[in-house]
């Protein structure tokens, strides 16, 4: 009784203000964490790469959680088959980051210097921790045809899907695989949401990219008409991309980080050896 009386109380103090939210919000704690506030499912993007996101969205979250909420986290850097680890993790060692995102066979791939102050959080505030992510290996399984998908979408949804993924690619893959990874990043969004619906009652925040909290083909397409109407998508953009916006409930821009120049990489990854 006592942990439904608590989840209750999470949910009206995530819900207290519920209200639509000004298109644009300013890049602070303060406002971002204001945003948040209001809705029981928050989908917060980001770029992956960009540090001061990372650090602007950590900082709104536990602006929301020190005001008295107490929302799950869920994270896209997780994949759902190690949620059993990253229970097992937290009774082991409870306050040790490190220790969890080891044992949750972390990818390397991600930063983990950036979403290592989300774990820490919720660690520290005892908040559910939710792996969201498909594997990796069943994302490989739709994309090649083997694994399950839902083809079903109109065809617009699927041709933005293919165009998002041949932008992000520098227009360099072959049509064979851009219509493989479209399909494994609809599964990606589908699984995302099943993962985040359990904790909508008590509210829940899930850290993903911004191309997953698209309201128009992301996360929130997924969502069953009760949670959406409960949900906020926030897109966290990088200065010179604001064009994207209207894809999002809300969204904040900050500056752009400095980077290598992505297509010149991907040329050489795809360039025969020899």
């Amino acid at each position: 009784m006592r942990q439904r009386l608590a989840f209750a109380a999470s949910a009206v103090l995530l819900a207290s203000a519920a209200s639509a939210a000004p298109a644009r919000v300013d890049a602070t704690p303060d406002a971002l964490a204001a945003a948040m506030r209001g809705s029981q499912v928050v989908i917060l993007g980001e770029v992956h790469d960009n540090g001061i996101q990372h650090v602007l969205r950590a900082a709104a979250l536990r602006k929301l959680v020190e005001g008295g909420a107490r929302p799950a986290i869920a994270f896209e850097q997780f994949d759902q088959p190690m949620q059993g680890a990253i229970e097992a993790a937290r009774k082991e060692r409870p306050r040790d980051v490190d220790y969890l995102v080891a044992q949750a066979k972390a990818a390397p791939g991600w930063t983990w210097e950036h979403y290592k102050p989300f774990v820490a959080l919720a660690l520290e505030y005892d908040l559910p921790i939710v792996a969201a992510n498909l594997s990796r290996e069943d994302a490989m399984k739709v994309a090649t045809g083997e694994g399950e998908h839902d083809a079903a979408v109109p065809d617009a949804f699927l041709r933005e899907h293919r165009s998002a993924v041949e932008r992000g690619h520098c227009n360099m893959l072959p049509p064979q695989a851009v219509q493989g990874m479209a399909r494994a990043q609809i599964a990606r969004d589908r699984a995302l949401a099943r993962a985040i619906l359990p904790y909508a009652s008590r509210g829940v925040v899930l850290l993903t990219g911004n191309g997953h909290a698209r309201i128009d083909v992301g996360v929130p397409y997924w969502l069953p008409a009760g949670a959406r109407a409960e949900s906020k998508s926030i897109g966290i953009l990088e200065r010179f991309e604001p064009a994207t916006a209207p894809a999002f409930d809300a969204w904040v821009v900050t500056e752009s980080v400095e980077r290598p120049d992505p297509c010149a990489g991907l040329a050489r990854q795809m360039k025969p050896k020899g």
